[in-house]
């Protein structure tokens, strides 16, 4: 980066990819945070918990925390900006979480901010949908257990209730929630 330039402020559209109607978060960051701070305001901005392994992807490579015993070559996410992967509006890159259940968000770059008076990063300013619950079984799954949750006379409804421990509202998304985690987290 050029010496005396001001960092701006990236809005970045975050898709699940493959669920419709779409779940989606708009959130606000610096453009010059490293990769495993964006991971962390994705996971606190979708309602992930963290709890198993991602990657982002931008073309071929492929960047993460990098691990000799899994056997992939990552690149080590902590030496990555956003904006060095995200350049221009429009640029997009692919997340993925969990990689049993496979979910693969779209990370789209909408617009670049001037740094001036954005307030508090990272920030959520949007967002559609509850998160899936970790571990349900991908796209699939989430599926098969919203059908059996509208469907109080399924064999599996019971067991749907027990294993989700709450009550899951499928179209619940309260961006007020999420920005006290994120102001807590960072």
């Amino acid at each position: 980066m050029a010496a005396g330039k001001k960092h701006g402020v990236y809005q970045l559209k975050v898709t699940l990819d493959g669920i419709k109607p779409p779940i989606w978060r708009r959130i606000l960051i610096a453009s010059h945070v490293d990769l495993e701070q964006l991971h962390d305001t994705i996971q606190t901005a979708m309602g992930w918990t963290d709890s198993h392994l991602h990657q982002f992807v931008s073309g071929r490579t492929c960047y993460g925390l990098p691990d000799d015993d899994f056997g992939m070559e990552v690149e080590d996410e902590k030496k990555y900006t956003v904006s060095q992967l995200l350049k221009k509006e429009k640029d997009k890159l692919k997340y993925e979480y969990d990689f049993g259940d496979s979910w693969e968000h779209t990370v789209l770059l909408e617009k670049i901010l001037p740094a001036d008076d954005q307030g508090r990063l990272p920030r959520c300013i949007k967002g559609k949908r509850a998160c899936p619950p970790e571990d349900c079984g991908g796209i699939w799954g989430y599926q098969e257990m919203l059908e059996v949750l509208n469907d109080p006379s399924d064999p599996e409804y019971e067991d749907t209730l027990e294993w989700l421990g709450e009550k899951f509202d499928p179209e619940h998304f309260d961006v007020d929630e999420v920005n006290k985690e994120l102001a807590g987290s960072f």
